[in-house]
């Protein structure tokens, strides 16, 4: 019945937006705020060192992105391919390792998690991922080890002892119909980390912009909430529902049916969009990504200067979704969303 109402979303229209998003929440709701891979914005992302500084700056939960290796093991990694946030393609010994893939039917060119073991990738050093953005990231480079999903749990607990508050998980499948297809699902290794490592609903929320792949997660029956991530434009790969008509009441509806959140781009918040209002009308929270401090990410009237690298008016922005009444932030800059948080009256 769950998978069929998804699909009914397909016949759905895009919704006509005529009014600023509605407050949902309570007057001093306490928003959520969301370690974006960590604290990317100060350390290089997926690492030990960015979760923890997360952390230590007032981030409730920590997202780690999961992709398999060849043994079947979950690592957190923004993608699959990853020359661009390890040292791989300066390691002489994997140099026979690059190769094409079609991944969710793109093209790419490098080398893939899914073509080492875990002791090979556990050989390798992360690096910043946006050196000419955050170049002071740079000077982690070499010094963090790639983390499996059982070591990012242990990390969040081992934080929530130490800064005495509960510090949930947040992972999202990445590529998941990808990783199907070559015979290396991530959601039973996913759901077999849960159960050993005894996570509940108030230690994990799992993430996904593939409904498949969620309604996979929920049939492994963990009890766990559950966060369809929204694009702006598109639709999850080999799915009939787009992220558009997801967005309309009828499509919220359905989506509500097996999740508890959404996850839109929080451009599509933005005046004069009804979507707040209409997913919270549906009984859905919601999950603004991705807060960056930097110009080049934020809307022109917060900018400031012509550096798109520089730092704009980041707080303006939290304060603005925060009036609006989101219920987290997904954001690579936790404690400034944290700052702004705490500066509500």
């Amino acid at each position: 019945m769950r998978r069929r109402s998804v699909l009914l979303a397909a016949g759905a229209t895009a919704a006509t937006v005529s009014a600023p998003p509605a407050r949902a929440n309570a007057p001093g709701a306490r928003p959520l705020v969301i370690g974006h891979r960590g604290a990317a914005g100060w350390r290089p992302e997926h690492t030990a060192a960015s979760y923890t500084y997360a952390v230590q700056t007032g981030a409730d939960w920590i997202e780690p992105d999961l992709v398999a290796t060849a043994d079947h093991h979950l690592v957190a990694r923004h993608e699959n391919e990853i020359s661009g946030t390890t040292d791989v393609a300066r390691r002489p010994e994997f140099a026979g390792r690059r190769t094409s893939r079609t991944v969710d039917g793109r093209t790419v060119t490098g080398w893939f998690t899914e073509d080492f073991t875990l002791a090979e990738l556990k050989t390798l050093w992360a690096v910043e991922r946006l050196p000419l953005v955050r170049d002071r990231n740079t000077v982690l480079d070499g010094r963090q080890r790639i983390l499996t999903f059982p070591e990012v749990v242990a990390l969040a607990r081992e934080l929530s002892r130490r800064y005495g508050r509960r510090i949930a998980v947040f992972p999202e499948t990445k590529h998941p119909a990808h990783f199907r297809s070559i015979g290396l699902p991530l959601e039973p290794v996913l759901a077999a980390t849960v159960r050993r490592t005894r996570l509940g609903p108030r230690d994990c929320v799992v993430q996904s912009f593939d409904p498949a792949s969620l309604l996979k997660v929920a049939e492994e029956g963990l009890g766990l909430p559950l966060w369809q991530a929204l694009g702006t434009s598109g639709g999850p790969y080999g799915h009939p529902v787009g992220y558009r008509d997801m967005m309309t009441p009828a499509g919220l509806r359905a989506v509500a049916e097996y999740a508890r959140w959404i996850g839109p781009d929080k451009s599509s918040l933005a005046p004069p969009s009804t979507l707040l209002a209409d997913a919270h009308a549906a009984g859905l929270r919601v999950g603004a990504y991705t807060f960056r401090a930097e110009n080049q990410y934020l809307p022109p009237d917060l900018r400031r200067g012509s550096d798109p690298y520089a730092f704009g008016d980041a707080l303006a922005e939290y304060a603005r979704y925060y009036a609006w009444g989101v219920d987290a932030v997904v954001t690579d800059f936790p404690d400034l969303a944290v700052l702004a948080r705490d500066a509500r009256t």
